[in-house]
């Protein structure tokens, strides 16, 4: 009897030596850099964005903010790395709507709705569809005409597998009845040199495109927002041409189940600030983007609605490998 009494107190003494621990690290959070994963490559508008939120979040928290590009299966690779990470707040990701749709579509060793601690919801993209400049189609109808006519030889670049881009493309194809190729690429970098070369008809993705296209060398044809851009306002909409469809996939920064709140607290109000800062507002306005905030409470339940959403995307669309 006495042992286990020797027992239980050593396991409550335990218990009580890790629950201070874990309190003081929460109070002395951040001793080191996070590291903050962009699920894309470097260059694009992901990446572009978050390196401006990750300069103004590290005023704010005292440490440096440390950019690592983890790119791969539709920019759910990066995030999936957290799955077994220590929740200490050390390690967090930009957080792609494919995290969402990934699980429905094909085997993933992570559960969005269980796997991360949802920290503050940020943006949304610009996305849109660019030719040559000095390709036929001036508008999106004949772009769209000529891919009837010629249907299978018509080829778009898009990020990836699964991606918005390459969703929202094969929506247009089956309410218009035609054909077209996906040829998706790892980097915004790459799909430019193979829009530009020839090597494929257009070129599906954010605002990557648009110093291009301010410059000539492209052509905007279409943007998938609600409303038309404030930087190319004479481009028309999905939503002005009849299609109905809005895709922006709207993001934030999440980490490893089982954050605790205070941490995730100076993180969320790091994150607020910066999103607030004046130089990662110009690099939103270059992009094209506005802030979208949620905090960590709203984040989470939105990520609920975005995980049933992305689901039923799958099944109409027929995507589940």
């Amino acid at each position: 009897m006495r042992h286990r009494l020797w027992e239980l107190a050593f396991q409550w003494f335990s218990i009580c030596g890790v629950l201070a621990t874990a309190g003081a690290q929460a109070q002395n959070f951040p001793e080191k850099p996070v590291t903050l994963i962009v699920p894309y490559s470097a260059g694009g508008a992901t990446d572009v964005a978050m390196r401006a939120l990750a300069e103004a979040a590290a005023k704010q928290l005292g440490q440096r903010v440390i950019v690592d590009n983890r790119t791969g299966a539709g920019g759910t690779l990066g995030p999936a790395t957290m799955v077994n990470a220590r929740p200490d707040g050390y390690l967090i990701s930009q957080m792609p709507i494919t995290v969402f749709r990934m699980p429905y579509m094909t085997k993933t060793n992570f559960d969005p709705l269980t796997d991360f601690t949802w920290i503050i919801h940020v943006s949304g993209y610009t996305f849109g569809v660019a030719v040559r400049a000095d390709s036929p189609w001036k508008t999106w109808q004949e772009f769209i005409a000529h891919a009837k006519a010629n249907p299978g030889k018509v080829t778009y670049s898009t990020p990836g597998h699964g991606t918005s881009l390459h969703i929202t493309m094969e929506e247009i194809a089956a309410r218009e009845g035609i054909q077209w190729l996906q040829v998706p690429y790892k980097g915004a970098a790459d799909a430019l040199v193979a829009v530009r070369g020839g090597h494929v008809t257009a070129m599906a993705d954010s605002t990557t495109w648009g110093e291009m296209v301010d410059a000539g060398q492209l052509r905007l044809l279409v943007t998938w927002g609600e409303n038309r851009t404030r930087r190319w306002p004479s481009v028309p909409t999905l939503r002005d041409l009849g299609y109905g469809i809005v895709s922006n996939s709207p993001y934030g920064l999440a980490g490893p189940k089982g954050m605790g709140p205070k941490i995730v607290k100076i993180l969320h109000d790091a994150f607020r600030k910066a999103m607030d800062d004046p130089a990662y507002q110009k690099v939103l306005e270059r992009l094209d983007q506005e802030n979208v905030y949620r905090n960590s409470e709203d984040y989470a339940r939105f990520a609920k609605q975005l995980n049933d959403e992305q689901k039923a995307v799958v099944e109409r669309m027929g995507l589940k490998q």
